[in-house]
């Protein structure tokens, strides 16, 4: 069986308090985007690997963007690892096409396991409900519990508490563009000033998006922009297409425009980068 996990941006991101456990409470809102994975799952008599032998049970071969690192961490495996500790599943194979961008601040890696937990319940018939998949992917990381649903939800605490919204962009087109560059979490978090906005992104975002750009802000960019001039560069540049709101997503090194028609995207600044033009 077949999934195809999507992407997210970041609608603004607050970072609103330190907490004791040495995370932060933040505020945001994650929209899916059609940028997509495709995650394709086998059972094997016993598990066999393409890219690398799994003990686990789990077999993982990866296609697409490389993927760098010990397969046995990658949050597929751990996904199927953590199911496989409280249900009985065979040995699968795992076969992970890769293109949503990585490093990019979209959430690929996180709804990647997300979505293999989703796929692991309906093809072995685990029958476990939304609540208990979002309860076991926010274990695998901060915003891994979206992508159970993969709906716009406004996100509270290190982003594991999930209120849906609506909130519906399909009249305007997303351009995305991510450069070279990779910001990794701990750098984004290391120039961070913890503050609390003037107006929350939930109430921001149910004002028409042309009235966003002064009101809706991502507080890694202060820290972010500084280091890497090129992101500001980029953020303009998308407002010279015309785009109504344009922002870093999540972390980074990602940026998205929101424009009310699409784009040509003829800056010369968008040449070296990844660039995709969807419907909202």
């Amino acid at each position: 069986m077949k999934i195809q996990p999507c992407a997210k941006i970041n609608l603004g991101l607050n970072i609103v308090n330190k907490r004791q456990d040495g995370y932060h409470d933040l505020e945001t809102v994650f929209y899916p985007v059609r940028i997509h994975d495709e995650i394709e799952i086998t059972e094997t008599a016993t598990p066999h690997g393409c890219s690398q032998e799994m003990p686990t049970g789990c077999s993982l071969e990866i296609e697409g963007h490389e993927i760098e690192g010990d397969m046995e961490k990658n949050l597929v495996v751990k996904a199927y690892r953590l199911l496989a500790s409280d249900h009985p599943l065979p040995p699968v194979h795992i076969r992970l096409d890769k293109q949503i961008p990585m490093q990019a601040g979209m959430g690929g890696g996180s709804a990647d396991c997300a979505y293999t937990i989703r796929l692991l319940n309906d093809m072995f018939g685990i029958g476990i409900s939304v609540s208990e998949m979002e309860r076991y992917a926010a274990r695998l990381g901060a915003d891994c519990a979206f992508f159970i649903t993969a709906k716009p939800s406004y996100a509270e605490g290190i982003g594991d508490v999930l209120t849906p919204i609506e909130l519906d962009l399909s009249n305007y087109f997303i351009a995305i563009v991510k450069p070279s560059l990779s910001i990794s979490t701990k750098e984004a978090f290391a120039g961070i000033r913890v503050k609390r906005p003037q107006m929350c992104c939930k109430d921001i975002v149910r004002l028409p998006v042309d009235q966003w750009k002064p009101l809706l802000k991502n507080d890694f960019e202060e820290s972010i922009i500084p280091q890497y001039p090129v992101i500001a560069d980029l953020k303009n540049a998308l407002y010279d297409e015309g785009a109504l709101y344009a922002a870093m997503s999540g972390s980074g090194s990602a940026l998205f425009g929101i424009f009310s028609q699409r784009p040509e995207m003829e800056n010369p600044l968008f040449t070296d980068c990844y660039t995709n033009i969807i419907k909202g």
